[in-house]
């Protein structure tokens, strides 16, 4: 299918297949994503408590990079989605380009003063005295592998919003699968420990690397070209508009990790692997929510750009039933099984059992909310009304669920149940938020252009 076809496609095929049809990779590209990043904690969980908060507290850095990938990614293929959907391919294929090209010198960037810098970063992160060997270990590696990690997530980005959800889940999948095989044998068998998961890792996102830039060469998809970068002010301000959403939502997760680990550390080491176990289970069950959000993006772009308003309307309703029933299912689950759940992420500690399994019950009492949340971030960012996507990617973790961590604990004595009942708390402030914003955006989607 050449880009004409599948443009065509994408604009007259009914709505809800396409989204499927779309979704159904990218779903399966972000379960395989977690799942591996999953992994590592599970399999760093068999050394110590110490290794698992270690893990956790890099995170955040990993949410760093995601977020840099993200803002090019996001940036470049919203307004690649929308120039598809005009016809305009010269644009299209310069914007391709320059993204990349952006993402990894970025990566660079954040590698080189990320190593120069490495113990100042580990603290900064969250880690504590204990925690800073194993964090410092993890660092190292993840960092070297940073221009391949940031880059990674804007191919597979550029591919969906292309409308190429299989390619770009078989480059994704190709690295997580490795990530699997490479944890065990890293760790144990050639006994490197934590450095092990690291390597793993970075390992298995250079290899994802190369099989998305493979994709780009298949299924009617942008060539990237280097001579095709154009760094001009317009360019730049496309991915601005585009990505900027995304780069606040997924630093501002960063910076509420970062301050996540800092408020448990107040109650133990325990505390803060527990939180980070918590934290990888909820990014795993909502991964498969954002994987069904992006194939809500392409159908959005598309569409948007060829005036077919109503279409948007309708897949945008479609995608918050479905995945809102699937979260209230997950919840359920998540309640009922919430003991051996995180069962399987300790290391015959009790305290992190204990703590775990209250802050995953809390944590399931709202989950209902991100289907709305999520798509209703994804409408507003791919038709580029960039001012309420912004605000609603800041205020969901820096106006809510940070202060929330500080506020709560204190009343009535909660303590660590305040700051497991933070998240909770600003995921209803922020459906409030979506909701307004969203469907005044919607309202004015009466006819087709």
């Amino acid at each position: 299918m050449d880009q004409e076809q599948k443009i065509n496609h994408m604009t007259t095929a009914p709505v809800e297949r396409l989204v499927l049809e779309l979704a159904a990779p990218s779903i399966l590209s972000m379960l395989v994503t977690s799942f591996y990043n999953m992994a590592d904690t599970y399999f760093v969980s068999r050394i110590n408590t110490e290794s698992t908060a270690a893990v956790g507290v890099v995170f955040s850095l990993m949410a760093i990079l995601q977020a840099v990938g993200f803002f090019f990614g996001h940036g470049s293929g919203n307004y690649i989605s929308r120039c598809l959907g005009h016809k305009d391919f010269e644009k299209a294929r310069h914007m391709a380009s320059t993204g990349v090209v952006l993402a990894f010198l970025s990566g660079i960037v954040v590698a080189v003063l990320g190593l120069l810098f490495r113990d100042t970063l580990a603290l900064a992160l969250g880690s504590t005295p204990t925690i800073l060997p194993y964090a410092r270990d993890y660092l190292t590696y993840i960092l070297l592998g940073a221009p391949f990690i940031t880059t990674s997530f804007v191919l597979n980005n550029q591919l969906r919003f292309q409308g190429s959800s299989n390619i770009a889940m078989i480059g994704i999948t190709t690295g997580a699968v490795l990530n699997i095989v490479l944890d065990p044998l890293l760790i144990f068998v050639f006994d490197m420990g934590i450095a092990g998961a690291a390597i793993a890792t970075a390992v298995s996102q250079v290899v994802g690397f190369f099989m998305l830039l493979w994709g780009t060469r298949r299924g009617g998809n942008i060539r990237l070209r280097l001579r095709d970068a154009q760094i001009t002010p317009a360019n730049l301000r496309e991915i601005v508009r585009g990505g900027l959403p995304s780069l606040c939502r997924q630093g501002t997760m960063s910076i509420a990790n970062i301050a996540l680990s800092f408020a448990a550390g107040v109650y133990g080491d325990a505390a803060i692997a527990s939180m980070s176990v918590v934290a990888r289970l909820n990014q795993f069950a909502m991964s498969a929510i954002i994987g069904f959000g992006q194939g809500f993006q392409p159908v959005c772009g598309m569409n948007y750009g060829a005036g077919r308003l109503l279409r948007v309307k309708k897949a945008f309703r479609f995608c918050v039933r479905l995945s809102t029933v699937a979260l209230v299912v997950l919840s359920v689950v998540g309640v009922c099984f919430a003991s051996p759940i995180v069962g399987l992420f300790e290391n015959n500690d009790p305290l992190v059992l204990e703590y775990g399994t209250r802050a995953l019950i809390l944590r399931c009492t709202t989950f209902w909310t991100g289907g709305y949340v999520i798509m209703g971030s994804m409408l507003l960012q791919t038709i580029a009304r960039v001012r309420e996507a912004t605000i609603l990617a800041i205020g969901r973790q820096c106006l809510f669920t940070i202060p929330f961590y500080w506020i709560l604990p204190p009343l009535f004595g909660l303590g660590l149940t305040g700051i497991m009942l933070a998240q909770p708390v600003a995921d209803i402030v922020c459906l409030a938020l979506t909701i307004w914003f969203s469907e005044r955006v919607l309202r004015t989607f009466q006819t087709d252009g």
